[in-house]
């Protein structure tokens, strides 16, 4: 995967799962709905071919997509 691949809402949305935010906390922050959190925690998910949010955390610290 090359840098830059997320959205803007995608790296916000695990710019506060970082943070230990959770699903909810993410939706109300954001004004969207839970649902479409986890729409685009799966999506980068998807796109960096892992399974589970702490792996996809692991490779977009990895990639320096997010920081801590």
């Amino acid at each position: 995967m090359q840098r830059g691949i997320l959205t803007p809402r995608e790296r916000e949305v695990f710019l506060l799962l970082v943070r230990n935010y959770t699903t909810r906390e993410i939706a109300d922050d954001l004004s969207i709905s839970e649902k479409t959190v986890r729409n685009h925690i799966s999506n980068v998910m998807q796109k960096l071919g892992v399974k589970g949010r702490a792996s996809a955390v692991v490779e977009l610290l990895k990639l320096q997509e997010i920081s801590l």
